[in-house]
This record gives structure tokens, C-alpha cells and sequence, in this order.
């Protein structure tokens, strides 16, 4: 009898470590996995509750943009092999879902919205061209194998709303959408323009192990080229009067 109250002791007290580990813990996790792109700063409270600040950062591990993280666990999913967690990031409507297997990462219904700055920590190619708006990026449903070969299944969308650019007085460019579909080992790209006097369009693939390619042509109406024709050959390659073209690889 002795024996089994200590057991019952033990795992009781096992339990109540599992429920308090920190959440320094996660940010520990996030930032393994990113290889240092992602960490979870001013963590607070434990692994299954808490909130901080979620910063995205630069090859080099400087930080340069930093959203409020929430997020829950739901410890009663584990009974199906699985761990549902429920995520908010600043003022989005409603908290997304994140769902966790032994093989797979999947995240739905997700909706956040991040400074363009944001795009040349990806794209360092970007960065010296002072991009400015706000990019909202929407998740249908995504998910991330995490045994075996890596790949993407899903879609997600991407609009720069209130395009810019510090190196021009147009403002603004116009607002554009990329469309992302995961297909296993390849995610295809497809840019478009939504409004605006620069007219961007493009595609694009990236797969396993290699880098991304992507090629877009950026058309400019007469009346507006005296002011974006000069950035645009910062980046892009002039083919002919407004008329431009872009590869990122």
C-alpha cells in the first residue's frame, strides 16, 4: 500500500513539473527549429499558457520586428495522438489554431499582419530600397511534415497593402497579392497586382534544399515613369520603356 501511494506521489509530482515548465522552454524551441530566425522574447508564464513577444530577425540574429505572442495548449488533445494549440498574435479577429503530430506541424485559419520591413530580412536584397506598407498574410491551411523528407502541403496568401517606397515620391505604388500552394517537396508562387500605377506581376517555385527562384515584370504607364523608373533599375533589369523585369534566386 506504502509502495503504491509513492507512486501515486511520484507521478502526481511528475505531472505538476510536465503542467509548470517555463515558457522559456518554447522560446528555446522556437529558436532551434528557425535556426535562430524566431525566438519568443519576454516569455511569460509556463510551456502550456503564456504570452510574449514573438521577433522575427536577420541572418545575422538582429531583431526587426516584434508582434505579442499568445498562446494555449489543450492538454485533453494528447488523447488523440495529438497537441492543439490555440494562437494570437497582436489585435488579430480571433485566435488561429496550430496542431501538432508526431510527423507533421499544421496551421489553420491563420491571419497576421507585419510591417514590409519585414520582407527584407528574407530578402536582404530588398532592404536598401526603404520599403514601406503593411503585408497581411492569411493561411488557409498549412502543413509541415516534420519526419522524413521536408514538405509543404496547403496554401496561403500574402497582399502588401499601401505599397512604397522611401526612394520615390509615388506613394502609393498600389496594393499586389502573392499566392503560395505547397505541393510535397515545391512551393509555387504566383504575384499579381490587386490596384495601383505599377502594374507587378510574377511566379515562382521553391523546392527542398534549394533556393528560392522567382521572376517578375514590373509595367509602368507613361505618366509615371520619371519617378519609378529610376528604383526599379536599382533592382530590375530595364527590358524596354516601363517595362522591367526581376529575379530573385
Amino acid at each position: 500500500m506504502r509502495w503504491g501511494l509513492l507512486g501515486i506521489g511520484l507521478l502526481a509530482y511528475g505531472l505538476g513539473l510536465i503542467v509548470m515548465f517555463p515558457a522559456t522552454l518554447l522560446d528555446a524551441g522556437v529558436q532551434r527549429a528557425s535556426a535562430g530566425r524566431l525566438r519568443i522574447a519576454e516569455a511569460q508564464g509556463t510551456f502550456w499558457r503564456g504570452t510574449g513577444q514573438i521577433e522575427i530577425r536577420d541572418a545575422g540574429g538582429r531583431t526587426g520586428i516584434a508582434k505579442r505572442l499568445a498562446w494555449r495548449f489543450r492538454p485533453a488533445s494528447l488523447l488523440r495522438g495529438l497537441l492543439d494549440c490555440d494562437v494570437e498574435i497582436d489585435q488579430a479577429s480571433k485566435p488561429f489554431l496550430v496542431t501538432i503530430s508526431p510527423v507533421r506541424i499544421e496551421i489553420a485559419h491563420a491571419e497576421a499582419t507585419v510591417p514590409v520591413t519585414a520582407l527584407g530580412l528574407g530578402v536582404p536584397k530588398l532592404a536598401p530600397l526603404g520599403l514601406t506598407g503593411d503585408l497581411l498574410l492569411h493561411v488557409g491551411k498549412l502543413s509541415f511534415s516534420t519526419a522524413g523528407r521536408p514538405s509543404v502541403q496547403g496554401d496561403a496568401r500574402l497582399q502588401w497593402r499601401s505599397a512604397g517606397s522611401t526612394l520615390t515620391s509615388l506613394a502609393p505604388l498600389g496594393d499586389y497579392e502573392l499566392q503560395l500552394v505547397g505541393e510535397g517537396a515545391q512551393v509555387r508562387a504566383a504575384l499579381r497586382t490587386i490596384s495601383g500605377p505599377l502594374q507587378l506581376e510574377g511566379k515562382g517555385a521553391w523546392a527542398s534544399g534549394a533556393n528560392p527562384v522567382f521572376t517578375a515584370t514590373a509595367r509602368v504607364a507613361p505618366e509615371h515613369q520619371q519617378q519609378l523608373a529610376p528604383l526599379l533599375r536599382l533592382i530590375a533589369l530595364e527590358r524596354s520603356a516601363g517595362n522591367f523585369e526581376l529575379q530573385l534566386r
